[in-house]
């Protein structure tokens, strides 16, 4: 195969990327394939007849690269075979609080259930080879790791322990169940209980386990902030600079400089204005609207600006920034801290769109109908000076609230924006009309914000409030988002959409079978559509059980994604939908904005693109993504969107549980946001704090789960507990490690005559953490250290047995009971902080629930 230049596929490819190009992966998978055989390199080298030193060098890359990747395995015998050829799934390891975990493969197909023993061989994260050894009583396959392709973690997190004169961490993820052993003499002067990051240095086999050095001592159990510190490090979220950011971040001068002005097109005169809370810092978005025709001739229509930091212009390809950025993905926005994408030189100065001040913008300008339809639009490299920084708050008081006095005052601190404020009101209006038409869907949910008092202490936990200024932004960027995505489609550019697909068909499954019980139905189709969903919303408005089923159908639908694959926004109804209005705060916004650019900067001629005469610039030099590129980057910003959801509810978490940690012993009232077979989850009314009623705590019976009706009902007394009820709750346990706290039903819910509930005034999202198995009926596990508790709470006990648990859970709430009353608290030591040589008990961890404060902007 000397001549293999001829037979490969993607030669063309190759040589662009290479002066001495060697065959493509695509090239070697057929090779292996067609010999029927795996092989060595040195054989593949010879076969493809490559014999110089730097092509041998490149083709040991190449396949380790692609064993790295998944598309090879490298044998005991020292060759190499294809991965499909040897029935091995690869795919990431997803881990459990409760010691199992699944694989989840790459090609999409059915997860892989990962045992608690082959879970200590790896990590959470960690990317594996896997064949499938069986199926359980469930139908789930089973699997055996065969190799572990690469490590998601080089270093944890957690609390420093001794036993016995040996150190050991406690990883502070509660999906890595292994304890790390610290080498002998390594602990970086750790002291019992002490946070620490601990560098892996032998990794876990069937026979070890995982084996490390202390490499940072990150502080005490309590101090304050410590939460945020320990996430960041727990979660792997990058937030210190390399030098070399640093050094270009600080090349940029604090004003625009006038040569970045030119050839662009001037909106210096139109009064822009930003629109933001009132502690936000970075400013990537400003507004301006006028209506169509002059003077008084209103033709029934409006042109609509929306201008959005140009950073792309600053953040150059391959740059030490952008490589950064892209890692951070994201920034990260904890209760009064956060971790930016960018520099601060950048991210609240020179692309921050600060009043009074001259701001490079990339410019989308719309013109809408007086339905609110899009007619037009165009895209151009703009110059803004922002008129005003206004609030929600504020822009409220002038427009919902004007006949007040602070509404009077305002108006006339900011006369020279008001009439502007007021198109973009009436625009908002009709904006929000074409909404319900079109059908998207609007569920009621209620955030939170947490107000600090000294020492980072929680002092309130505070409703947010969402008024006409918010919902008037959101569907400025909105309109903005959709104009980006239909002009990516229109001039033929591969992007990343933001994609939201339908309800799964198990969920849709279950949600018909709940609303059927109820007497209702969503479609008598197939798959409904987000209409279908708004109708049912509309039409229950009025029930009771209101917040309980839309909490369901909350439940039912999939979590949004960045992907090529442009397949529609489900929940906004949209058929093209992207993400152009954060730059500075998400990488998926950055690359559309050199996406957008690149046609700007092109000689194709379009409509909806308007030029001030800068010079063209080649595409590759711009925008050089493919869509597999350009894939692989989505479900990377995918996962570090996630991975900044996790970390903010771990945070969040651990605040709650600190402000509750001194009223234990007291009760409250709260509503029932999950039933389980192991218990009710109850978030308390008013403090917006959620804790678990464990099964073993309701009052004697023997309880089944009936999934249909989320709701728990006692065999012998016929009492149920039902998604949604209101009941009151006596505060038992507070564990800061495991951020849970456990209630106990209190007695005057018990008192209240059985059926005769109320219905709860509100419904929380769903847990995070969903259970891994359907629960069966007459289950209830112990009340001891809750490892797997989830599936033991599955499978009935005979009657024996059962009788025996109860009896060991009337006695262990009778033990909590007298140390509640005993210290008044009933918190453990460690709770305190105080130390300890022992190993934290291990308790489930109730659902996070996020109270953090972010940008308030669209984030669909």
């Amino acid at each position: 195969m000397a001549d293999w230049q001829s037979l490969d596929p993607e030669a063309a490819r190759e040589a662009e990327k290479y002066d001495n190009p060697i065959p493509s992966r695509e090239l070697i998978l057929q090779r292996l394939a067609d010999r029927g055989e795996p092989a060595a390199r040195e054989e593949l080298a010879a076969e493809f007849g490559l014999h110089e030193e730097d092509q041998i060098e490149a083709l040991r890359r190449r396949l380790r690269a692609m064993e790295r990747d998944g598309q090879l395995i490298y044998t005991r015998r020292g060759t190499y075979a294809p991965v499909d050829k040897l029935d091995l799934i690869c795919g990431r390891v997803s881990g459990h609080r409760d010691g199992f975990g699944f694989l989840i493969p790459d090609d999409g197909s059915e997860d892989l259930f990962l045992s608690p023993s082959q879970m200590r061989l790896v990590f959470d994260g960690d990317r594996a080879l896997a064949r499938v050894s069986g199926v359980d009583r469930r139908g789930r396959r089973e699997g055996v790791l065969v190799e572990v392709v690469s490590r998601a973690h080089e270093s944890v997190v957690g609390r420093y322990f001794e036993e016995g004169g040996i150190g050991y961490v406690t990883p502070d993820n509660p999906k890595i169940q292994q304890e790390v052993l610290v080498t002998a003499g390594r602990n970086g002067g750790a002291k019992i209980g002490q946070f620490v990051e601990i560098k892996i240095t032998h990794w876990p086999t069937a026979r070890f386990q995982p084996q490390g050095d202390v490499v940072e001592v990150v502080g005490n159990y309590m101090a304050p902030g410590m939460e945020i510190d320990v996430a960041l490090r727990s979660y792997d979220i990058p937030h210190v600079w390399p030098k070399d950011v640093i050094k270009e971040a600080r090349k940029f001068r604090s004003e625009v400089e006038d040569k970045d002005k030119e050839k662009r097109v001037d909106l210096r005169h139109l009064p822009f204005v930003t629109i933001d809370g009132e502690d936000a810092r970075d400013f990537d978005d400003a507004v301006y609207c006028e209506p169509l025709g002059k003077l008084r001739m209103f033709s029934g229509g409006w042109r609509l600006y929306v201008a959005i930091a140009d950073v792309s212009s600053y953040v150059r390809l391959g740059s030490a920034l952008d490589v950064e950025a892209q890692q951070r993905g994201n920034s990260v926005y904890f209760p009064e801290r956060v971790v930016p994408m960018l520099p601060e030189e950048l991210s609240n100065g020179l692309c921050s769109l600060n009043p009074h001040v001259d701001r490079l913008a990339m410019v989308c300008e719309m013109t809408m109908n007086k339905a609110g339809q899009m007619v037009d639009y165009q895209f151009y490299e703009g110059v803004i000076h922002s008129h005003a920084r206004l609030t929600y708050n504020k822009v409220s008081s002038m427009l919902e609230h004007s006949r007040t006095r602070e509404g009077k005052a305002l108006r006339e601190e900011y006369k020279e924006v008001v009439p502007d404020l007021k198109n973009l009101y009436n625009l908002y209006k009709v904006l929000l009309e074409a909404r319900h038409t079109r059908g998207a869907i609007d569920f009621e949910t209620q955030e939170t914000r947490i107000v600090f008092g000294e020492d980072r202490k929680i002092a309130e936990i505070r409703p947010t409030v969402r008024n006409d200024a918010h919902k008037l932004i959101e569907e400025c960027m909105l309109a903005a988002n959709v104009a980006t995505a239909e002009f990516l489609q229109k001039h033929n550019v591969p992007a990343l959409y933001r994609v939201h697909d339908g309800p799964p068909p198990e969920r849709l499954e279950k949600l018909r079978a709940f609303l059927g019980e109820l007497g209702l139905s969503l479609h008598k189709g197939k798959d409904p559509s987000p209409k279908d969903y708004q109708a049912l919303l509309a039409s229950i408005a009025a029930r009771p059980d209101f917040h309980l089923i839309q909490t369901v159908m909350l439940r039912s639908l999939s979590q949004a994604v960045y992907s090529t694959d442009n397949n529609g926004h489900f929940g906004l109804n949209y058929e093209a939908y992207t993400h152009f209005t954060s730059p500075i705060r998400r990488y998926p916004d950055l690359l559309v904005h050199r996406a957008i650019r690149s046609v700007i900067r092109s000689k194709v001629d379009t409509p909806h693109v308007k030029r001030a005469g800068a010079m063209s610039i080649p595409k590759a030099r711009i925008y050089p993504y493919d869509e597999n590129t350009l894939e692989q980057l989505g479900e990377q910003c995918s996962m570090t969107e996630r991975r900044a959801d996790e970390a903010t509810r771990d945070v969040v978490n651990w605040l709650k549980c600190e402000y509750m940690k001194d009223r234990v012993g007291e009760t409250f009232p709260g509503v029932i946001t999950a039933v389980t077979g192991f218990g009710l989850f109850v978030e308390l009314t008013d403090i917006y704090v959620e804790g678990l009623v464990h099964v073993s705590a309701l009052p004697g019976d023997y309880y089944h789960f009936d999934p249909v009706h989320h709701r728990l009902s006692g065999e012998r007394t016929g009492r149920s507990f039902r998604l949604g009820d209101t009941i009151e709750v006596k505060v038992m346990r507070v564990d800061l490690d495991e951020r849970k706290i456990d209630f106990e039903v209190a007695d005057a819910t018990l008192a209240a005559p059985i059926g005769r509930k109320q219905r709860g005034a509100t419904a929380a999202a769903a847990p995070t953490e969903q259970a891994p198995e359907q629960v069966k009926a007459k289950a209830t596990p112990k009340p001891r250290s809750r490892k797997s508790e989830a599936s033991e709470a599955y499978f009935p006990k005979d009657a024996v047995q059962r009788n025996a648990e109860v009896r060991k859970s009337r006695e262990m709430k009778k033990a909590l009971m007298t140390e509640a009353r005993t210290t008044g608290h009933g918190s453990s030591k460690s709770d305190k902080g105080s130390k300890t040589s022992g190993k934290p008990t291990k308790h489930r961890k109730g659902p996070s629930k996020s109270g953090a404060s972010r940008k308030s902007k669209s984030n669909s």
